[in-house]
């Protein structure tokens, strides 16, 4: 279980970095994003037949963190849109 946490932070932290511009997006939602982005990651590559969800492959990491990257688009376009309609 310490392993999934520390495996969502990197490859959460992976994702703000790949992602452009600046994310107003704290520690914990790095950690949930990447956390989310794993297991879309583990799973797809579990359907491919690369790999068990939990087992660590260089497929599920690819795929991990490109969803982490698009899961960071949304969440910043949830959080832009939250803002605007406040002001």
């Amino acid at each position: 279980m310490i392993g999934f946490i520390v495996a969502g932070l990197i490859i959460g932290a992976l994702a703000r970095l790949i992602k452009p511009g600046k994310q107003h997006l704290g520690i914990v939602a790095t950690l949930l994003l990447g956390l989310v982005g794993s297991v879309i990651g583990g799973t797809i590559a579990n359907l491919l037949g690369t790999g068990d969800i939990f087992e660590l492959n260089v497929l599920g990491f690819i795929i991990a963190v490109i969803a982490s990257v698009l899961l960071i688009g949304v969440a910043e376009a949830i959080a832009g849109r939250n803002r605007a309609s406040v002001r």
